[in-house]
């Protein structure tokens, strides 16, 4: 799954240690919505619906 900068950046502010859960959690919300690119708009649907 490809990350824009602005994503990934955005990524960056999550703590080291969730931060590899917490993108695969993005990236399979992405994947259900049909997504093939995580932008900053995508991101902040996740963190919506995961809290």
């Amino acid at each position: 799954m490809e990350w824009t900068a602005e994503a990934e950046t955005k990524l960056k502010e999550i703590p080291f240690f969730v931060r590899p859960a917490a993108r695969k959690k993005i990236e399979k919300f992405a994947q259900e919505a049909g997504q093939t690119q995580i932008t900053v708009e995508v991101y902040e649907q996740a963190k919506a619906k995961f809290g």
